[in-house]
This record gives structure tokens, C-alpha cells and sequence, in this order.
């Protein structure tokens, strides 16, 4: 079987795609309030954070997963259907339950794992839309 080129752009595109969703997910417009009770944070903690390696290694993390995701899609015929759903299985199938995994020893509530795992099934099929449809 011939090798198939990463597609670059792509990758960076499901990247930033999976980004700016999480930064509109853990904002006050969506679930920052709710995800900072879960996670037992307070605002003060959160903004104590050294925000330039957070947010630049959150980028780089996500720019592994879509690297990986996009060689799970570079088979021949995948669309942005085929994209979409195995992103979305990836998402749901694993990101989820291994953060409900990690959830149920931690001792957090239900609420932890909705946002958290809500995140990366949204964030992860949002990846193979973007990987699946930019063929």
C-alpha cells in the first residue's frame, strides 16, 4: 500500500479548530463556572496559572492528537462524513469514558466528566470534520 502524506494544514487546522472550542467551552459563556466547582477551582487558581506554557503546551497536545487522528483517516475514501463519525467515536468511545474513568477515582462529580468529556467529544469530532472533509 503507498504511503499517504500527512496533510499539514489540515492537522494545524483541527488543531486550532479543537483550541478556539476549548476556549469558548472553559469560558464563563459556557461551562467555566460549572468546570471550576467541578475541578475544585477557584478563579483566583485559575488565573494564577503561567498562561503562556498552559496554553502553549494545550496547543502543542492537541496538535499530537490531531496528528494521530489524521493518520487514522488517511485511508483512501474517507470524507467528512467518515472524518466526522470517527472523530466522533474517538471522542465518545475513549476521551470520554477514559475521563469518566479517571471521574469515578478521583471522587468528582458527574458534572467533571459532562464538561470535561463533553469537551472532547465535541472538540474530537470537530477535528475529523475538519481532517475527513479536507481531502
Amino acid at each position: 500500500m503507498a504511503e499517504v502524506p500527512v496533510h499539514f494544514l489540515a492537522v494545524l487546522a483541527a488543531t486550532f479548530t479543537a483550541f478556539v472550542i476549548g476556549g469558548l467551552w472553559y469560558s464563563p459563556l459556557l461551562f467555566g463556572a460549572v468546570w471550576m466547582r467541578a475541578a475544585g477551582l477557584t478563579e483566583a487558581q485559575v488565573n494564577s496559572g503561567n498562561k503562556a506554557r498552559i496554553f502553549g503546551l494545550a496547543f502543542v497536545f492537541l496538535l499530537v492528537m490531531a496528528l494521530c487522528l489524521e493518520r487514522f483517516l488517511a485511508a483512501p475514501g474517507v470524507t467528512l462524513a467518515t472524518g466526522t463519525l470517527y472523530g466522533f467515536l474517538t471522542g465518545f468511545g475513549w476521551l470520554f469514558f477514559a475521563t469518566g474513568v479517571i471521574t469515578l477515582f478521583e471522587q468528582r462529580p458527574w458534572s467533571y466528566l459532562l464538561v470535561n468529556g463533553g469537551y472532547w467529544v465535541v472538540a474530537l469530532t470537530a477535528m475529523g470534520a475538519v481532517l475527513g472533509g479536507w481531502r
